[in-house]
């Protein structure tokens, strides 16, 4: 049996977790009722697809080099940044 740790969250996130935590929780969606079942996967691959898409950056934005892209608004992002050599 392990020892339990010392809680290294500060006051107000503790707060906040437990405010977090006594939140009713979501109802649940409203299925037909012949609706087969499936894995979360499925769901999410409709929602998101991950594109790659070269860019550059001018004045701190990101900017596509294909005019043709065009990203949602608030479109979540990851930057990969080549080295210069």
């Amino acid at each position: 049996m392990t020892t339990p740790a010392a809680d290294p969250r500060s006051p107000a996130r503790r707060a906040r977790d437990e405010q977090i935590a006594a939140e009713p929780h979501l109802a649940p969606p409203e299925l037909p009722g012949g609706a087969a079942p499936s894995p979360v996967e499925v769901h999410l691959a409709r929602l998101h697809r991950p594109r790659a898409v070269a860019g550059v950056v001018k004045n701190g934005l990101v900017h596509p080099l294909d005019p043709a892209v065009k990203l949602p608004e608030h479109a979540r992002v990851i930057i990969v940044l080549a080295e210069p050599a």
